[in-house]
């Protein structure tokens, strides 16, 4: 029996979802593993619903010719025009994977879409950090009231299982601290730092290559990496950090002269979040800071981003991976619907 599924947000993230679909259908149906999109809803593309699902290569012919669902052809059942309240609430899906552009200030309208989908007995797979960071609480209580489920893997790094790897690999720890390089930007400009970029045009060049947004505030702030940070708190510590408890520094005050007193103290700098455990609780941080140059984090270059986990039975355990990317985090979507589907 196919796992039903609505997709809230249809830009890169959800077409590159339904490209994985389209790759790995075959093999996923071979492992007992049927997921069927019944409706995809975005603001600027439309909205489509089918009770026995759509034809995703029409999908995709559509999204090429129009850059909309608009040409997707008609057929008996085909409901166009939903909006996205109106999907979540009335759909046949088992599960809404959510994946709009949120208010990292506000959370929306991704809580409002949690919210509309646990009321509904649907579970919800998304990506944002959002909702995540700023009403964990609120949202897991309405989860668990409404007997289904919350998956929010992508949130951290994309398709690096972040969460999972500590939640369920790495049980039986007690974890101390938790240490990591969790936004890919600001450490692709501080590697072209220490290569001899200034500030100025290292940034330039991280928006040239796609890394960074026109508007690049969130990550040279270390607004971007808080979130992260908050999310690590309630999930993996089961600590409710808000963002007041947080202190966060981004780059834009590292200096060429900073970065070469790094390097004649064989150190290298980073964005690094963290979180401790102290006798006066957990304390977070976000901050740039002198890392030593046999420390794991201090090799992860480019754009790449690296955590680690301090374990008290295990050890440090450091998991490097792309932190953000169009197919990785569809990758994310994915493992997140098949840990669903397999633990129904």
């Amino acid at each position: 029996m196919a796992h039903k599924v609505d997709l809230i947000g249809f830009g890169g993230v959800g077409q590159g979802f339904v490209e994985i679909l389209r790759e790995k259908g075959w093999k996923l149906k071979k492992e007992h593993l049927d997921f069927k999109v019944v409706s995809i809803s975005d603001l600027y593309k439309g909205s489509l619903h089918h009770p026995d699902g759509l034809c995703l290569d029409k999908v995709m012919s559509s999204i090429k010719e129009t850059g909309s669902l608009e040409s997707y052809p008609d057929q008996p059942g085909l409901i166009r025009g939903w909006s996205t309240q109106e999907t979540i609430e009335k759909s046949n899906a088992d599960s809404v994977v959510e994946m709009t552009f949120t208010d990292v200030v506000t959370g929306q309208p991704a809580i409002d879409h949690c919210t509309w989908a646990f009321s509904n007995k649907k579970n919800v797979v998304m990506t944002n950090k959002g909702p995540v960071a700023l009403a964990y609480d609120t949202l897991s209580k309405l989860a668990e009231e409404n007997g289904v489920r919350w998956f929010f893997e992508g949130a951290v790094m994309s398709g690096s299982p972040a969460l999972r790897l500590p939640v369920e690999t790495l049980t039986g720890n007690d974890i101390t601290e938790i240490r990591g390089i969790l936004n890919g930007t600001t450490n692709y400009m501080l590697m072209r730092m220490e290569e001899g970029l200034s500030y100025k045009e290292a940034l330039q060049e991280a928006k040239e290559k796609g890394y960074a947004e026109a508007d690049p505030t969130a990550d040279v702030e270390g607004y971007d990496v808080l979130y992260k940070v908050l999310i690590l708190a309630n999930v993996v510590l089961g600590v409710p950090l808000k963002r007041d408890d947080v202190t966060c520094k981004g780059i834009t005050g590292v200096t060429q002269s900073a970065i070469e007193e790094a390097k004649r103290l064989g150190k290298c700098w980073k964005l690094i979040g963290s979180l401790k455990r102290t006798e006066e609780g957990v304390k977070g941080s976000v901050a740039p800071e002198m890392v030593i140059l046999d420390d794991p984090l201090a090799g992860v270059s480019g754009a790449m981003n690296a955590i680690t986990y301090h374990c008290d039975l295990s050890g440090p355990i450091t998991l490097v991976g792309a932190g953000a990317g169009i197919k990785e985090t569809g990758f994310a979507v994915l493992i997140d619907l098949i840990h669903m589907e397999r633990n129904r």
